[in-house]
């Protein structure tokens, strides 16, 4: 088992050499000004019930603001494609309640294919603690799958501790997902808008500006989505990470607070919906079973693609705002709402592919 400082052991490399030579290749005919990047995206029927189409190059478009960009590769995540590391991320926030629905969980790591490698980790003081590193083994897995904690720590924020993550994981070229497991609710920052300006001008000795019933703004403002969400999704973006959520309620005065919860529902639905992942709530109480979600969850990994495409370089590297639709009958595209975009080298290749 890993510290929960210590950097995500390096995985497996499964079938990846495959999927890197058809990059390559695609590499090798990319426009003269543009750039090759690659992201996942996933194909959705817009009702449950609908068929499927099967994604071509000449059935998705990609646009990067009033630019059309050229299509190279549409490459189904099956076969030598297939690998996954899909990271479970529970909360130690979360209310003991949620013991049953750990059972699903631990069916759902079990059922997974032999290209997928699982790891398992709580969030607590704004970071990760790894029970169980990068395994092809799902019975091991599934065993390092414990209770949450259900307490409160010094510094709780499942923004920081998805921030702290990401940073640890190494990059491959395979899919990259995670589950988060949590309330949402950021315990550390609070949900305040005007909180951290508030005390910057009380640091800088500037008299808080009040309303005429002398309340601070800080004193009188409405919650908002934590503001490390923004932040935890441009990181996820950036390393082309999928993120989904399941929501679960969490212990406490704040926990209890069904507006808090509202905005820590908001705050992961956002990331969620910005990488081109999941998220699921039930109000804002625990489902009898999570099985419906992660049953959900496995249609949409059988139904990724990587899309591989040219896109204009800007002057600095970074991650670029692009439109991603299909015109397959029936079907529903769910992708990143950006993609890192590389400078081109001298020699007209990507500097880099993150």
């Amino acid at each position: 088992m890993k510290n929960r400082t210590g950097t995500l052991g390096l995985l497996i490399a499964l079938s990846t050499l495959g999927l890197q030579g058809r990059f390559a290749h695609s590499q090798a005919t990319t426009t003269p000004g543009r750039v090759q990047v690659h992201m996942v995206i996933t194909n959705e029927a817009v009702q449950d019930g609908d068929d499927i189409a099967v994604l071509k190059p000449e059935n998705v478009q990609v646009r990067q603001g009033k630019n059309t960009l050229k299509v190279n590769a549409v490459i189904p995540a099956q076969g030598s494609s297939a690998a996954l590391q899909l990271f479970i991320l529970i909360d130690d926030t979360c209310d003991t309640s949620i013991g049953n629905n750990l059972t699903d969980i631990r069916d759902f790591v079990n059922a997974q294919p032999a290209t997928t490698a699982i790891a398992i980790g709580y969030m607590s003081n704004a970071t990760v603690q790894i029970t169980q590193d990068f395994t092809t083994d799902h019975s091991l897995a599934a065993k390092a799958i414990r209770l949450p904690l259900g307490r409160l720590s010094a510094q709780d924020s499942p923004y920081l501790s998805l921030i702290d993550l990401l940073k640890r994981w190494p990059q491959q070229k395979v899919r990259r997902e995670i589950i988060v497991v949590s309330d949402g609710i950021d315990r550390l920052r609070g949900t305040n808008q005007f909180g951290g300006m508030q005390s910057s001008r009380n640091q800088m000795g500037m008299s808080p500006s009040r309303n005429l019933y002398g309340a601070s703004p800080s004193a009188t403002s409405m919650p908002t989505i934590p503001i490390d969400a923004d932040s935890a999704s441009q990181l996820s973006q950036r390393y082309g990470v999928i993120v989904h959520g399941i929501y679960s309620p969490g212990v406490g005065r704040i926990g209890r607070n069904s507006w808090e919860a509202q905005m820590g529902q908001s705050g992961i639905g956002k990331i969620a919906d910005e990488t081109g992942g999941e998220y699921f709530a039930l109000g804002n109480q625990i489902p009898v079973s999570f099985k419906p979600y992660l049953d959900r969850l496995q249609k949409v990994f059988d139904n990724q693609y990587y899309l591989v495409f040219e896109a204009v370089p800007q002057k600095k590297a970074g991650l670029q705002r692009v439109k991603i639709s299909s015109e397959a009958a029936k079907t529903e595209i769910a992708a990143a709402d950006n993609v890192w975009v590389p400078l081109k080298t001298e020699t007209g290749t990507a500097a880099s592919d993150y």
